[in-house]
């Protein structure tokens, strides 16, 4: 069987490996054994945060909500019982915008759930 050199696929996957690692601090930019392990982690990391990300929003905008209600006399749970009973689908992330954009709007959609 004949000798395979493997030059540039070698060259070609560590380059590769090395341009992802830019940024990094330490040996991990620059060593490959380091570099591979720090972008592995560094995508699971960055899989799992975008889904967090999703989670911290809805998050926030609840936190607004409540915000909101309170100054409208209420409160985060008893405005979203309300709605629920009026059957008005309002799902948080619009209710929220609504607090903080439209805040009059939102004062009549609390007076309305709480008839």
């Amino acid at each position: 069987m004949p000798r395979v050199k493997r030059g540039l696929h070698h060259s070609k996957r560590r380059r590769n490996i090395l341009q992802k690692a830019k940024g990094f601090e330490g040996k991990r930019r620059t060593h490959l054994k380091l570099a591979k392990t720090a972008i592995t982690k560094a995508g699971a990391y960055a899989y799992a945060d975008r889904r967090k990300k999703k989670r911290t929003m809805r998050a926030n905008w609840n936190v607004n909500v409540n915000a909101a209600a309170r100054l409208n006399n209420t409160t985060y749970s008893k405005l979203i019982g309300a709605l629920k009973k009026k059957n008005i689908e309002l799902d948080r992330k619009v209710l929220s915008q609504m607090a903080a954009n439209l805040p009059n709007v939102f004062a009549e959609i609390v007076k309305f759930a709480n008839e």
